[in-house]
């Protein structure tokens, strides 16, 4: 037997570091080719790295929780002597005659992070969640991939139950995803179930300074309190995400618009089209229509789609004749922006389809950079969270972020008479280098149009 060294690969995300999330391995552990390792979390991404070998686990190199650099030897693996090789390696130099592999990442069909030569590595488990949260099914004799009852798993679905249409008759990941009734995860679109704990911390030991009474002689709970304190370590998605807020917050001078808009139309035509065939198998709600409303106002004022771009030539502003639509997510994970390409090509169910996509891509922790990457004008949905409109922070590389309120029944004047309508408000942000009032509030008044009359979309 030949021992192999696995290194951290840059797994195509143009990324140089990442932090070991969970080993799902240990020294003495047999493992096959395709067996995954190690649960890692890039800026932006967990991903789980399969073994590129057959053979036994030597040793652990680095610690969970341990952030180190692409390239760095992570696991060594005696392999066995027929299946040695992997499907792609190279020599490690001052390895002393060990191999290592690098290798890139690729889309699968299901839209995940894959390493090549290895084949898929299956749906990544967030460690926030605990497994007992979902049902377990054990679904014997039914056709599906590991990656595909791991998916099933996670979403509590019995396969057992499912009806296939694969070719071959096995239960493919769009069944799944049929039978657990479009389950979300974005609370832009169906606020999620958050896990009893928020993430990793570090206790910080209560200070010794002694306890001030109040003025009436009695010790302050709250000064009793003031020692316990946690320290929460700012990396992965918080870091990314805080290091863009300031970049753009002190970069681009903002300024916002809002108005209030009478959406009992938009009401009408999800309920509609939720009762339509043609949506049968579809996820439905007001952020779909406000997402057209968008998508057909930036036709009518592109400049809310463009950028500003600082060049060795001098400033300039780049106009982009497409829409890549940004829908800012609060997943358990933190802050992510995955938006849609060319939104402006899609229909209402291709759209819907692909917000369902992104929903879904996100449920299964596989939201890449290269999903974040490129995005032109950004949707944030702050109505779930109960607000009315905000002042929302323009996402690095945009000019425009538009926010759509909570949608709550209100009095409202119409012809005269005082009615009930469904009543919200739009919002938003604006880079004020490349758009000025006029415009954005043109914009701001054309999505607000499309909200009231959805009928306008014809055009």
């Amino acid at each position: 037997m030949s021992t192999q060294t696995f290194v951290l690969p840059d797994v195509g995300e143009g990324l140089t570091e990442a932090e070991i999330v969970t080993w799902k391995v240990a020294p003495g552990d047999a493992v096959q080719v395709n067996d995954v390792l190690v649960e890692i979390e890039t800026a932006k991404s967990l991903v789980e790295l399969p073994s590129p070998f057959t053979g036994t686990v030597s040793e652990t190199l680095v610690e969970e929780g341990v952030t180190v650099a692409v390239g760095t030897p992570i696991v060594t693996i005696e392999a066995a002597p027929a299946e040695s090789a992997p499907l792609s390696q190279t020599d490690a130099p001052g390895a002393g005659g060990s191999q290592s592999l690098t290798a890139a990442a690729t889309g699968d069909e299901g839209g995940g992070a894959v390493l090549v030569g290895y084949g898929t590595g299956g749906a990544v488990t967030s460690r926030r969640r605990k497994p007992a949260e979902r049902p377990v099914t054990a679904s014997v004799g039914v056709i599906a991939k590991p990656p595909i009852r791991k998916l099933a798993r996670d979403l509590g679905v019995d396969l057992a139950a499912v009806t296939p249409s694969g070719e071959a008759g096995e239960v493919t990941r769009e069944d799944v995803v049929k039978h657990a009734s479009q389950a979300s995860v974005f609370r832009n679109i169906e606020t999620p179930d958050w896990p009893e704990v928020r993430e990793e911390t570090i206790a910080v030991a209560p200070a010794a300074a002694p306890v001030s009474p109040a003025p009436n002689g009695v010790a302050s709970p709250f000064a009793q309190a003031a020692g316990r304190v946690e320290s929460i370590p700012v990396k992965g998605v918080r870091k990314a995400t805080s290091t863009a807020m300031v970049q753009s917050a002190y970069s681009a001078p903002h300024v916002s618009v809002w108005t209030d808009v009478d959406a009992t139309r938009t009401m009408e035509l999800v309920k509609r089209l939720k009762a339509s065939p043609d949506f049968a198998d579809v996820k439905i709600s007001p952020l779909l229509i406000m997402a057209r409303a968008v998508i057909w106002a930036v036709r009518r004022t592109p400049m809310v789609n463009a950028a500003w771009v600082d060049g060795d030539g001098g400033a300039q502003i780049s106009v982009r004749h497409y829409v890549n639509l940004g829908i800012a997510a609060a997943t358990p994970r933190g802050l992510l922006v995955p938006n849609i390409k060319d939104a402006q090509d899609l229909n209402m169910r291709e759209l819907a389809r692909a917000l369902e996509k992104l929903t879904l891509t996100a449920r299964e922790g596989k939201t890449t950079p290269a999903d974040q990457q490129g995005g032109t004008i950004t949707i944030t949905n702050i109505g779930v969270f109960g607000m009315d409109a905000g002042t929302p922070i323009i996402n690095p590389g945009e000019s425009g972020i538009v926010a759509m309120g909570t949608i709550r029944q209100k009095p409202w004047v119409v012809d005269g008479e005082v009615r009930p309508r469904y009543v919200t408000t739009v919002s938003g942000s604006f880079d004020h280098r490349v758009i000025d009032g006029d415009g954005m509030s043109r914009f701001i008044a054309d999505v607000a149009s499309i909200l009231e009359e959805p009928a306008l979309l014809l055009d």
